[in-house]
C-alpha cells in the first residue's frame, strides 16, 4: 500500500542541523531532569518495598488512610491516588517489605476501616526486598546494554560485512563491563562509560552504519526515560520492557532506511551522499508513516482504555514509536553524512 507519491522528494538532510538541535535540546533536558531527580522515579521493582492498592465502597481522605496505617506502625508510608478520582482507589508504599499474609492484610484491613469509616478491599499487595530491587535494577541495565551491543554486530555485519570486527569488540567491552562490575563500581556510570567508549571506537573503526543505529538508539532511549522524569512517573520492570521494546521498533526503521541507502548508492554511484540519503529516506517515507500510524493506533488504544496498570506502559510506547520514527531520518541516516566530511578531509 502506497499513499505517498512515489514522485515525492522532501529534502530531510536541509533540515539536518535543525533536526540535531532540536535532539540536543531534547536530550539536554531530559539528562537535566534525570540529574534534578537523582536519576527516574523507581518503582517497588528496584527500589524494594511494599506496594498495597486498596480500594473503599465511596470517596475517603489520604489523611484518614494515613492516620489508618500509623495505628499498625506504617506512619512513613506514601499514599497517592490511583486510577479515576470515582474509583476510590490508593496505592500505598512503603520502603521496607513487610511480611505478607492474611494476619498482615486484615490488620491493614481493619485498620484502614476504622479510620476511614468505610468498607475497604485489599486489590494486591506486592513485596520486594531491597537486596533482589538492586539485582533487579543492574540485570535491567545490562540488558539494555547486551541488547545495544549485539545490535551493532548484526548492523556491522550486515551493512559492512565487518561481522569479526564489531564481534571483537562487544567482547571485548562487555568482558571490561563484566570484570569492573565484580569491584563494585557503580552500574549505571559503568554502563554509560562503556556506551561512550563505543561510540569512539566505532568513529575510529569506521564502523558507520553501527554508529548510526546506536546513536539513534541512545537518543530514543534517553529521551523515553527523560519524559519519565519530567511527568514523575514510575519506572518499572514493564517499562524495561518497553524500552527494549523501542529499541527494537526504531532498529527496524532504521534498517529499512538503511537498507534503501546501500541500494541507491550502487544505483547511483556517481551522486552525492545527500541526494542518496534523500532518495532512500522518501521511497521508504509511505512504509515509514503507514507502519508507524498503525502501531499508533494500537498503544494510544491501549492507554487509553487499558487502565491504569498499563497506562505508564503504554506511554512509554507512544512516546518511543514517535522518537523512534523521528531518529530513523533525522538522527541514524545524517549521521553517514559525517564520514564525507571526515573522507575529504
Amino acid at each position: 500500500m502506497r499513499f505517498i507519491k512515489t514522485e515525492t522528494n522532501i529534502n530531510f538532510i536541509d533540515k539536518k542541523n535543525i533536526a540535531f538541535c532540536l535532539s540536543i535540546a531534547c536530550i539536554a533536558i531530559s539528562l537535566l531532569s534525570l540529574i534534578i531527580h537523582r536519576g527516574p522515579r523507581l518503582g517497588i521493582d528496584f527500589s524494594g518495598g511494599t506496594l498495597i492498592q486498596i480500594k473503599f465502597t465511596s470517596a475517603t481522605r489520604i489523611a484518614d488512610i494515613k492516620s489508618g496505617l500509623k495505628s499498625v506502625g506504617l506512619g512513613k508510608s506514601s499514599v497517592q491516588q490511583f486510577g479515576e478520582r470515582a474509583d476510590n482507589e490508593f496505592l500505598i508504599r512503603t520502603e521496607s517489605a513487610y511480611g505478607g499474609g492474611e494476619g498482615f492484610t486484615l490488620d491493614i484491613k481493619k485498620a484502614l476501616a476504622s479510620s476511614a469509616g468505610d468498607q475497604v478491599e485489599i486489590r494486591r499487595v506486592e513485596m520486594v526486598g531491597p537486596q533482589v530491587g538492586e539485582d533487579l535494577k543492574k540485570k535491567a541495565l545490562f540488558a539494555m546494554f547486551y541488547a545495544l551491543l549485539f545490535i551493532t554486530i548484526y548492523i556491522s555485519g550486515r551493512f559492512e560485512l565487518k561481522w569479526v570486527l564489531s564481534g571483537v569488540v562487544a567482547a571485548a567491552l562487555i568482558g571490561a563491563v563484566y570484570i569492573f562490575s565484580l569491584f563494585n563500581v557503580s552500574i549505571p556510570f559503568l554502563i554509560g562509560a562503556a556506551l561512550l567508549v563505543t561510540l569512539v571506537v566505532f568513529w575510529f573503526l569506521e564502523l558507520k552504519y553501527a554508529m548510526g543505529a546506536i546513536v539513534a538508539l541512545i537518543h530514543d532511549v534517553v529521551i523515553t526515560v527523560g519524559l519519565f522524569s519530567i511527568f514523575d512517573k514510575e519506572f518499572t520492570l514493564p517499562i524495561i520492557a518497553a524500552l527494549l521494546t523501542i529499541i527494537g521498533y526504531s532498529l527496524n526503521d532504521t534498517i529499512i532506511v538503511f537498507d534503501r541507502i546501500r541500494e541507491n548508492s550502487r544505483k547511483h554511484h556517481k551522486k552525492p551522499l545527500e541526494f542518496i540519503i534523500n532518495r532512500s529516506i522518501n521511497e521508504t517515507l509511505s512504509r515509514t508513516i503507514l507502519t508507524s500510524l498503525t502501531t499508533l493506533v494500537v498503544v494510544v488504544t491501549l492507554f487509553v482504555l487499558g487502565g491504569s496498570i498499563i497506562h505508564d506502559f503504554a506511554f512509554a510506547l507512544i512516546i518511543g514509536v514517535l522518537v523512534g520514527t523521528y531518529s530513523s531520518i533525522y538522527v541514524a541516516s545524517p549521521i553517514l553524512l559525517a564520514w564525507q566530511g571526515r573522507g575529504k578531509k
